[in-house]
């Protein structure tokens, strides 16, 4: 399999900013040492996209999920590009609209 073009969206790169600003109050290292291993997680998907699994609220969609803890990681990919659409805190409530509207709006930019 060639290696896939990884997009990360604007929406989510701003998700991981809060939440990286959020633990910085606390923990500055941390906070660091979180975006890293989100990145170097989500990096992976390059050469093996279906490494994340279905979120279980959306267990029949194309959207798939990975997790750096406490982060939730979700990305859908079309056979050539992997899309970072959405990142949360895994104790939020997850809303699907939000996760669908912004797959749409990347797909409407």
């Amino acid at each position: 399999m060639a290696e896939l073009i990884l997009i990360w969206t604007e929406p989510a790169l701003h998700d991981l900013d809060a939440i990286a600003d959020y633990i910085t109050l606390d923990d500055p290292q941390a906070a660091r040492g979180l975006v890293q291993r989100v990145f170097r997680h989500v990096q992976e998907l390059v050469v093996q996209p279906d490494s994340g699994s279905r979120p279980p609220e959306m267990r029949q969609s194309r959207y798939r999920q990975i997790v750096e803890a406490p982060c939730r990681v979700f990305y859908r990919y079309d056979g050539e590009r992997v899309f970072v659409l959405y990142v949360m805190r895994g104790e939020m409530r997850f809303r699907k609209s939000r996760l669908i509207k912004r797959d749409r709006d990347n797909r409407n930019a």
